[in-house]
């Protein structure tokens, strides 16, 4: 049999990255060299992770002689982890068809997921490329001078008139005005609660997960800026904690406590969040806090600590959107189940806005976003707090 006359008919290889990005799209190319002299037809099967639970993968095409067929598929992990890949098995056989051989290519291999480095490159690169505004990226009007001074300089034209140093001018003899750069070093931290509230899973990913990629996006654009970022995870404990460095490779550290840090079933202690951010973030910083509040009961338990954390910092209470509820409130009610379940969805989402009033009233800013738009509605926060000098 003319398949089994060469020991090795078929070559194939699954080019893995180093690491997944979670939630998003990741490219798996797959190689496979014929060596056989004549065109062969192939059906390709891998062995993927099981946390895709995809049963039915199988690629066919052919191959002419000596060769390379190159293609590749995309997974999308939702979970942050380590995932095992299996065998990657190719069936070749003629033409005729009668006979198939099977090669076996490529055992036990593991990539581990992180958070989305994906979508952290993308505002990256936008935020070089100043196009930060095609994705919902807001330019902010400073008020005031709010910026640090970084020198005298002669006036220009379009200059700001209201900066102009007189003593300095009347020294030169030329219009002299004072240029002021925007305000860097600033400690800012982001606060991901991981207790049970942030497991709700929104297509597919968990509140939890989108707080943990926004996290990473909004620190590397806030070490572009030149402050200084940490992170803190919290449940019943502190679990993680970063104080606050603008070092570049920061976000190396940061990306890696972030791939560690898991939801806990059991209630936050708000409590214990104040007492250890007063006992370690002792400068006045920027907290952005990542969590989740369905009843108004909830955040009146927790609004006594949240009202000491914002008397010494600018706290930023994020939390979510129910999306699925906003669906329900909007589709065509047609018997009385429905108009019932509409009403106690409108009751929650009313909610929510109460929640917002009821932060802003004692000082606390607040970012109420669904989950798809988090990171960029963080970082709009981020930049309106930088503008208006509030830190």
């Amino acid at each position: 049999m003319v398949l089994y006359a060469t020991k090795k008919g078929i070559e194939a290889s699954r080019i893995l990255p180093e690491k997944f990005s979670n939630s998003d799209f990741n490219i798996i190319p797959v190689q496979i060299k014929n060596q056989y002299s004549f065109t062969t037809t192939i059906a390709v099967i891998d062995e993927i992770p099981v946390q895709f639970q995809k049963r039915n993968f199988l690629k066919t095409g052919t191959i002419t002689p000596k060769s390379i067929l190159d293609f590749e598929y995309s997974l999308r992990p939702v979970q942050r982890g380590e995932y095992s890949f299996g065998n990657l098995y190719i069936y070749t056989m003629t033409r005729i068809g009668f006979v198939k051989r099977r090669y076996s290519f490529d055992k036990s291999a593991m990539v581990k997921v992180y958070p989305s480095f994906i979508q952290m490159k993308k505002y990256d690169f936008l935020a070089i490329d100043n196009k930060l505004t095609q994705i919902g990226l807001k330019k902010i009007r400073r008020i005031g001078h709010t910026m640090e001074f970084e020198q005298v300089k002669e006036y220009v034209t379009g200059d700001d008139i209201r900066t102009i140093n007189w003593k300095a001018t009347a020294k030169h003899g030329n219009l002299m005005i004072n240029q002021y750069q925007d305000e860097k070093s600033q400690p800012i931290y982001s606060i991901i609660d991981a207790s049970r509230v942030m497991k709700m899973p929104f297509n597919g990913l968990s509140l939890l997960d989108y707080a943990i990629n926004s996290t990473l996006a909004f620190s590397n654009i806030a070490l572009k800026k030149h402050d200084k970022v940490g992170m803190l995870s919290f449940s019943n404990t502190v679990n993680d904690f970063l104080p606050s460095s603008r070092k570049k490779t920061y976000i190396n550290t940061i990306s890696e406590t972030l791939y560690n840090v898991k939801t806990q079933f059991l209630d936050a202690d708000f409590g214990l969040l104040y007492v250890h951010t007063k006992r370690k973030i002792t400068h006045r910083s920027l907290l952005l806090l990542y969590t989740n509040f369905e009843h108004l009961s909830s955040l009146k338990r927790q609004l006594p600590y949240l009202q000491a954390l914002a008397k010494k910092h600018v706290l930023v209470v994020i939390f979510f959107q129910n999306t699925q509820l906003d669906e329900l409130i909007n589709q065509k009610a047609e018997d009385i189940q429905t108009i019932y379940d509409q009403t106690i969805a409108q009751q929650f989402a009313y909610d929510k806005k109460v929640m917002v009033k009821e932060l802003q009233k004692y000082g606390i800013q607040t970012v109420l976003t669904t989950p798809e738009n988090l990171t960029v509605n963080t970082i709009n926060k981020y930049l309106e707090i930088k503008a208006r000098g509030l830190l």
